[in-house]
């Protein structure tokens, strides 16, 4: 079954094919929830949140670009949504003092996976966390973040600045942990 063959399918309503676009995606979307959830529960419900919008709103994907990529918006919009909802964006203020942290050796990156970091940044403060996310991983611009965020850029941008400054101080401390 082709992908146009399968949206098809599924703005017919077709179970089958609607199952088949949830097996499709489910799996790259929980990842996206829970790093802006930075919890499972909370990360579950903004996946079933995401997929009734998918399915709500596929009369509106024009076959233009990504499927993939239509999708992750409908998710990181929905994700955004739900943590304003529950305030947990009230985080994000404009920080002028920053706080120094010393460099992180390239050998403590050659030995910390990509599931530690991940790890790492689903422990940050949802402020921190959800700016991270859209700079780092999405590659939102700190303007596009600002309007989406309804924050100004230099907030983004502090914002961003403080979540590496508290990635590079816990891996850091990781990394000592495990060598001592």
């Amino acid at each position: 079954m082709t992908e146009a063959q399968l949206i098809e399918g599924c703005k017919r309503g077709d179970r089958k094919s609607q199952k088949k676009l949830y097996d499709t995606y489910a799996a790259k979307m929980m990842a996206v929830c829970f790093r802006y959830a930075g919890d499972k529960e909370a990360a579950r419900d903004m996946l079933q949140d995401g997929f009734i919008k998918v399915f709500s709103n596929l009369d509106s994907y024009a076959g233009i670009g990504s499927f993939e990529g239509w999708i992750r918006r409908i998710f990181i919009n929905c994700c955004l949504e739900a943590l304003r909802k529950n305030d947990l964006l009230r985080d994000t203020e404009d920080i002028d003092a920053t706080y120094h942290i010393h460099d992180v050796q390239a050998s403590v990156l050659e030995e910390i996976s990509a599931k530690e970091i991940l790890g790492l940044v689903s422990e940050l403060p949802s402020g921190f966390r959800t700016v991270f996310n859209l700079f780092a991983i999405e590659g939102y611009s700190h303007k596009e973040i600002g309007e989406i965020l309804q924050i100004t850029e230099s907030t983004s941008r502090s914002q961003f600045t403080r979540a590496k400054q508290v990635l590079q101080k816990r891996v850091a401390e990781l990394y000592q942990n495990t060598n001592t």
